[in-house]
């Protein structure tokens, strides 16, 4: 997958989870961190309900373009659901879950991409 591709999954989910009202969406940059995939998007929500939606509507945005996850983590839990874009790594959280995992910590040399 293109460089562009990535880049544009990971804004479409970024995107998806701020109409949803997710709280805190980063989308990092990657590249230069892992071989394993180029971008991370990250947000949070207050209530397992929200995030259902925004799984949901992320997962909905990026079939509309044809775009289909290789796999998901954690959907059927109420805390923290992983979608693997091969590419590129969503992750919705329950806020206080994001505290205690802290991957923008783990992850801290990786820069942040404008994605509004």
């Amino acid at each position: 997958m293109s460089e562009r591709e990535s880049l544009k999954i990971a804004t479409l989910a970024a995107q998806a989870a701020d109409d949803k009202k997710a709280e805190d969406v980063v989308v990092l940059d990657m590249r230069d961190l892992t071989a394993e995939f180029d971008y991370l998007t990250i947000c949070s929500v207050p209530t397992s309900t929200q995030l259902r939606a925004v799984i949901d509507e992320i997962l909905e945005r990026l079939e509309e373009e044809g775009i289909s996850p290789a796999r998901q983590e954690g959907r059927n839990r109420d805390s923290w659901v992983l979608l693997d874009y091969r590419s590129v790594i969503v992750h919705v959280f329950l806020t206080e879950e994001r505290t205690y995992y802290s991957l923008e910590k783990l992850w801290a040399d990786a820069k942040q991409v404008a994605w509004q």
